[in-house]
């Protein structure tokens, strides 16, 4: 076989390398993306309440337009963030459901049962609240708003606790989040579409159907799949359903196990016995040393290589821009009966009460059947402490309150005043709790 040399990183100068350690350390830190996403998130409400806050409305609203694949766009830019680079993220979010579904934690029935049910209770049980306050109102379209849990911002959160909390609990709330991710999906793609566009749809589902054969039929090399991804992207765009549904098909489609054969490493490491002390010998040695690494480089699953390579865009660029476009509320637009709203209470009290009632009572209820154990080393106070963090539900829900009420902008800030309380309560009250109240191990 022929031998295939791999190319080498260039070692960055030592000062350069010494005035980066910082960023690099930060960037390693688990909590580091709920940092960034914070500090968007300040950033917009300072620049939107500001003497600068035309700016900030005029920058959203300037129009860009882009043409390719005899499809011309002109939007403006918050709708760019929102429906084409948040697409980015859900493809993101699709590959991960993928990899755990198939080779992660909820693999087996047995693993995905108690963060399936503590999902679902997470979702009803805000819902419920919300329409509580809501329903038969011009504003019970908002119903899923409170459903989500931004695991980005909850895992963060989690990981300020280390050594205090079992490392099953961040397993069961990672696993909750896949669930909750895959549930609020679904809650967009049939609730916050537009009307129906069949011969678009029927489009979509074509390509689907192409792309669930490549991935049979071992296509392994990832621009047909992602070349198909922008077609999709068009044709879900135009069909009705949310245009960021595709990246969740996308994702779904790319392959998540690789097809090198293990053969082809044993007779390169047969060959390395061969060489001898010569020059030529000691050429033909680091030749092999290099093909050995370029084929365990290729042993790495197309999805897992795509989860590495996108992961710190969207943690680090996608999610902090989304922020910065969604979590500018004007809060001087807004009157205290605003503040009081049933919008406003309905969005903080589903996310801050829903999410942890409905969390903990279906934990609960699925231990007491049998249905699965309780997650190890891990007491119910400290079960109840990650349900207060599953009501942080930033990004997916300002996501959501964007699709509900595209037309009425006073809604749609109302619905994020109730974000930031509920996602703000949860955080707080969930690490104060998990910190000095909840109990290790036992019960």
């Amino acid at each position: 076989m022929p031998l295939q040399r791999t190319r080498q990183p260039l070692a960055l100068p030592r000062p350069l390398a010494l005035a980066l350690r910082p960023f690099q350390r930060f960037l390693q830190n688990k909590s580091a993306s709920g940092i960034l996403l914070l500090v968007a998130t300040g950033v917009a409400l300072v620049w939107a309440n500001s003497r600068f806050g035309d700016s900030y409305r005029r920058l959203l609203e300037q129009t860009i337009s882009v043409s390719g694949f005899g499809v011309g766009l002109s939007w403006p830019l918050h709708l760019w963030i929102n429906d084409a680079l948040m697409a980015l993220f859900f493809f993101l979010v699709g590959m991960e459901i993928k990899r755990e579904l198939v080779l992660g934690e909820l693999n087996s029935v047995r693993k995905a049962i108690l963060p399936a049910f503590a999902a679902l209770g997470g979702m009803l049980v805000p819902a419920l609240i919300y329409l509580a306050f809501n329903s038969g109102t011009e504003s019970a379209r908002g119903w899923g708003i409170p459903v989500a849990t931004d695991i980005a911002f909850a895992l963060g959160a989690l990981a300020l606790l280390r050594g205090r909390v079992p490392a099953s609990l961040a397993i069961f709330l990672t696993a909750l989040a896949v669930f909750d991710d895959l549930g609020a999906i679904v809650v967009i793609a049939l609730f916050y579409g537009q009307g129906v566009n069949a011969a678009a749809l029927l489009a979509a589902g074509g390509i689907t159907l192409l792309l669930v054969a490549m991935n049979l039929f071992g296509v392994r090399r990832l621009w047909p799949y992602l070349a198909m991804g922008v077609l999709l992207w068009i044709a879900v765009l135009n069909s009705g359903v949310h245009a960021t549904i595709a990246g969740v098909v996308l994702g779904l489609c790319i392959p998540s196990r690789t097809r090198r054969d293990p053969a082809e490493v044993d007779v390169l490491l047969d060959r390395l016995h061969t060489v001898n002390a010569d020059t030529d010998s000691e050429r033909f040695r680091e030749e092999t040393l290099d093909a050995i690494e370029g084929y365990l480089a290729d042993t790495r699953a197309p999805l897992d290589r795509l989860v590495r390579a996108l992961h710190p865009w969207v943690s680090f660029v996608i999610i902090p821009v989304f922020a910065l476009a969604n979590a500018g509320v004007e809060v001087a637009g807004l009157s205290p009966r605003d503040l009081v709203s049933p919008l406003t209470l309905g969005v903080a009290l589903g996310l801050f009460l829903g999410k942890q009632a409905g969390i903990l009572g279906a934990t609960w209820l699925a231990v007491k059947l049998r249905l699965s154990p309780r997650p190890s080393r891990a007491s119910w106070s400290q079960v109840y402490g990650v349900a207060m963090l599953g009501g942080i539900g930033f990004t997916m829900s300002l996501f959501i309150a964007a699709l509900a009420f595209p037309a009425d902008g006073l809604l749609n800030e109302t619905a994020k005043v109730g974000i930031l309380l509920g996602s703000a309560l949860s955080a707080i009250v969930g690490l104060l709790f998990l910190r000095f109240v909840a109990r290790p191990g036992g019960r």
